[in-house]
């Protein structure tokens, strides 16, 4: 995510780390549902006692609840900083987005059963391909999935006019709230594959072929579904919640197959569990911290103003490397190996922020 969200300059970036323009995927494109995958996983787990309880059902709901006023009060912070300016701040976004298909995903956990969970997955993906592929879009006509006049552009522009989306100017925002629908859809496979590892049987070997199995049978679903409605990471279309929940899905297998298989526990996972151990902080920090260096101003010794950030680019990275390429990844390694550093040093000293 970090590498992904601060290149040195998007214009000249490696493909990877990059988006798609529009229909197709990337890796950089299996970071989101990546992150709602491992979310539904460790939701299981971390209401599995409330769950076996529903005396503890009213109050857990009540803990839920605030942890999604809490995120989503976080997602707009990152909006309004650093002018706060209420009459033209983003309103949907990443957190926002989490936020909901947490809450979503929570409730859903604790009041219905797996085999119902699964039904309202399958239903979930075949209403948003009707939704964006059959319902005509009020002021432009037949159902499309153009960037602007898809029926959840529409929407959003609706709910929160152009002043308070992403791309203002070019009237849609990529986490729209129609495009929530399939989103909590991700969720579901997270919580599908969490009540799956944490069933007493069959054995942690027997987990981890059936996890490969089911990784390998959505990956390839997504890219039948493909066929008919792209796969698109800012639309958040049904086969890519296939496609990248299946990879989402064979990764977890894997790195299950060799921790709890076969016992690799070794300093390999050790980075890994300390940036898993702030996640939250870990988004939010370098958020805030991007949106105030491209918006704090320097004077130059002419008279002259620039940002603090063309000028940390410049100076520490373009004015060395000739290779506009390999500065703009400079760059993010080194913003990257600083938080990952921050975060190891949080991890050593058992500081964990969390909501």
């Amino acid at each position: 995510m970090l590498l992904v969200n601060n290149a040195g300059d998007y214009r000249q970036y490696y493909w990877p780390l990059s988006h798609a323009p529009w229909h197709g995927c990337t890796p950089a494109d299996l970071v989101f549902p990546s992150f709602v995958f491992i979310m539904g996983v460790a939701l299981v787990y971390g209401l599995a006692a409330a769950h076996e309880q529903p005396a503890l059902h009213r109050a857990t709901l009540w803990r839920v609840a605030r942890r999604v006023l809490v995120l989503l009060v976080l997602g707009l912070l990152i909006g309004l900083v650093p002018y706060f300016y209420f009459t033209s701040f983003r309103i949907p976004g990443v957190l926002q987005r989490i936020a909901l298909v947490y809450g979503a995903c929570g409730v859903l956990f604790l009041k219905t059963t797996w085999r119902q969970q699964l039904w309202l997955l399958v239903g979930l993906l075949v209403l948003y391909s009707v939704l964006l592929q059959l319902v005509p879009v009020p002021d432009y006509g037949p159902a499309n999935l153009e960037p602007a006049t898809n029926l959840g552009a529409w929407l959003d522009k609706r709910l929160f006019t152009v002043n308070h989306i992403y791309l203002k100017d070019k009237g849609w925002d990529p986490e729209s709230l129609l495009g929530t629908l399939p989103a909590i859809a991700t969720g579901l496979l997270g919580l599908l594959a969490g009540q799956w590892l944490r069933r007493p049987e069959p054995g942690h070997a027997t987990k981890a072929t059936w996890l490969f199995v089911a990784g390998a049978g959505l990956l390839l679903l997504g890219l039948v579904w493909n066929g008919w409605f792209p796969i698109n990471k800012a639309l958040w279309t049904s086969s890519y919640v296939l496609y990248a929940g299946g990879i989402s899905v064979l990764t977890l297998a894997t790195l299950y197959f060799l921790v709890d298989v076969q016992g690799w526990r070794g300093a390999w996972t050790r980075p890994l569990v300390a940036c898993g151990s702030n996640a939250l902080l870990v988004f939010f920090l370098p958020e805030v911290l991007e949106r105030l260096l491209t918006r704090l101003k320097l004077h130059h010794a002419d008279g002259s103003l620039f940002y603090a950030r063309d000028w940390l680019y410049h100076t520490l990275f373009t004015a060395h490397i000739t290779n506009p390429y390999h500065a703009s990844l400079a760059y993010a390694l080194a913003y990257t190996s600083g938080w990952i550093a921050i975060l190891w040093l949080l991890y050593r000293r058992r500081l964990f922020f969390t909501v």
